[in-house]
């Protein structure tokens, strides 16, 4: 997967966060503080992915208007485009990978995922 991307010129990183500030929805902005956690980065490792999110044009940083220490990120429309074409390729190469993997095996795997995630879902809210 991370060829497919290279082929975008995206590493696995810069494709989570365009991914995750397109989950956000419209206006498709986050805080880095919240891409951050969604995605299980450093704050440095964030910074890092987005200085070159930036410089090439996928993201652009705004000022919070009720916070002025704060600033979004916000998706532009070429982020919007590549975060697109990512789920694209990434998409065909998940397909490769689990072709051959019967429907039934699929199924009991994604149920035992859901279980496995539930509970560990359960013991953070503690």
């Amino acid at each position: 997967m991370r060829a497919e991307l290279a082929e975008l010129h995206l590493t696995y990183a810069e494709f989570e966060v365009l991914g995750a500030l397109r989950r956000a929805g419209g206006p498709y902005r986050l805080k880095p503080t919240e891409l951050s956690r969604a995605l299980l980065l450093t704050s440095g490792g964030t910074s890092n992915v987005l200085q070159r999110l930036t410089k090439e044009g996928y993201v652009e940083r705004e000022a919070d208007p009720d916070d002025a220490r704060s600033r979004w990120v916000r998706l532009t429309p070429e982020g919007l485009r590549a975060a697109e074409a990512g789920l694209e390729v990434t998409g065909r190469a998940h397909r490769e990978v689990m072709a051959g993997v019967p429907e039934e095996t699929m199924r009991r795997a994604a149920d035992a995922l859901r279980e496995v995630l539930l509970i560990v879902g359960r013991r953070r809210v503690r």
